[in-house]
C-alpha cells in the first residue's frame, strides 16, 4: 500500500459535499465532520512511526483477529459439539457482516471524508474512488463480527480481540478514510450481525457438527473430537 507520510502532507483539495450528502445521512455528517478533522489534524502532527504503524495496522488490525479466529477454532475443534459449532460460525457471521454493510453502502452512497471535507488534513493512505462508498466502514464491520465470533468460542481471548477491533476502526479515521460515525456504525453493525447470526444458527450448526463426527466424511478433521 502506497501511503502519504511526509510530515509537511498538503491539506485536502477543499470539495465540501462535492457529492450530495445523502438526506438521512447528513446531519450525523455535518455533526462529526469537526471529529474527522481534528483526528487527522492530529494524524498529519504525530511521529513518521506512528503514521507508519496506522498505515499497517489498518489491514493488520484485520489479520491478528482472522489469526485469533483460526487459533480459537484450533482450540475449540476437539471440544463439544456446541464450540465447534461456533467457532464455525464466526467466518459465516462475518461474511453475513460485511454482506449487509455492502447493501448499506449500495444504499447510502456516502462520500469519503478525503474527498468530501474542506481544509481536512490529506489522508495518510490513498483516498478510495468515488464509487467506494464510505459508510459504513467495512474494516470495522469485519473486525467486530469477527471479535464477537472469538469472544464466542474463546471468552479468554475477548481481551485481545476487542482491543484489536476498535483499534483497528479508529485507525480507518486516523489515515483519514472514514469519518467516526462510519467507524461507530461499522462496529455496531458487525457485534449486531454477529450475535444475531450466532443465536439463530448455534444449535442446527451443533447438530451438523454432531453428524458429522458419526460419519466418514473427508473434511471430518474441523470437527474431530
Amino acid at each position: 500500500m502506497n501511503s502519504t507520510l511526509t510530515a509537511d502532507a498538503p491539506l485536502a483539495t477543499p470539495l465540501l459535499h462535492s457529492t450530495p450528502l445523502h438526506p438521512t445521512l447528513a446531519p450525523i455528517t455535518n455533526s462529526t465532520t469537526g471529529l474527522y478533522r481534528d483526528i487527522t489534524d492530529l494524524a498529519h502532527d504525530a511521529p513518521h512511526w506512528l503514521r507508519s504503524l496506522a498505515d499497517i495496522g489498518t489491514e493488520g488490525g484485520l489479520l491478528l483477529l482472522m489469526a485469533l479466529a483460526v487459533a480459537a477454532w484450533w482450540r475449540a475443534r476437539r471440544g463439544s459439539a456446541h464450540r465447534v459449532a461456533l467457532a464455525l460460525l464466526a467466518p459465516i457471521a462475518t461474511a453475513a457482516a460485511y454482506l449487509l454493510s455492502e447493501i448499506i453502502k449500495s444504499a447510502v452512497h456516502e462520500e469519503r471524508p478525503c474527498r468530501a471535507v474542506a481544509g481536512a488534513a490529506a489522508s495518510l493512505i490513498p483516498c478510495p474512488p468515488h464509487g467506494d462508498w464510505s459508510f459504513p466502514s467495512n474494516h470495522s464491520t469485519i473486525a467486530a463480527a469477527l471479535a464477537v465470533g472469538i469472544a464466542a468460542t474463546w471468552r479468554a481471548a475477548l481481551w485481545l480481540a476487542l482491543p484489536i477491533a476498535l483499534l483497528t476502526g479508529f485507525s480507518r479515521i486516523f489515515v483519514g478514510v472514514h469519518y467516526p460515525h462510519d467507524v461507530a456504525a461499522g462496529l455496531t453493525l458487525g457485534a449486531t450481525a454477529a450475535v444475531l447470526c450466532t443465536a439463530l444458527l448455534s444449535r442446527p450448526t451443533t447438530r451438523l457438527v454432531h453428524h458429522l463426527r458419526t460419519s466418514n466424511r473427508k473434511w471430518q478433521i474441523l470437527v474431530q473430537p
